[in-house]
């Protein structure tokens, strides 16, 4: 997956085998439907998704990821985008401020959200002590 994603999608380069063996899969609606986003998402036809996901997995490319990771994974991502957002905001109030010599309404506010952020970067650390993760 991870190479098709890389290259753009589409066909496989030249000079790889041709894949003309069949392997039959049945999947429920709600898993083909699934299936076919992920594989509309990497620029492929559902088959040729399927066939590098096996071989991803078949040769170790692809590491499943347990739920509490995954969504461990995904608070962290959340959290990097607040911390992002925290920071820009910051910085444009504290360059108001060296720039006129006065705090301008967004300083206080800014400042506060930066410090709501962090605790909830501390709150994730925490979590991710408590559960083993690290």
């Amino acid at each position: 997956m991870a190479q098709a994603s890389a290259r753009g999608g589409g066909r496989r380069p030249r000079g790889q085998e041709p894949r003309g063996l069949v392997i039959k899969v049945k999947l429920s609606a709600a898993e083909k439907a699934k299936v076919a986003a992920a594989a509309a998402r990497a620029g492929l036809a559902p088959a040729a998704w399927a066939g590098q996901a096996l071989m991803d997995a078949a040769e170790h490319r692809a590491v499943a990821v347990p739920v509490m990771q995954r969504e461990t994974l995904a608070e962290l991502f959340r959290l990097a985008g607040l911390v992002r957002r925290a920071g820009v905001n910051l910085n444009q109030a504290v360059t108001r401020l060296n720039a006129t010599g006065e705090a301008g309404p967004d300083l206080e506010p800014s400042a506060a959200y930066c410090m709501r952020t962090v605790r909830r970067v501390d709150e994730a650390a925490q979590l991710i002590i408590r559960r083993g993760l690290r």
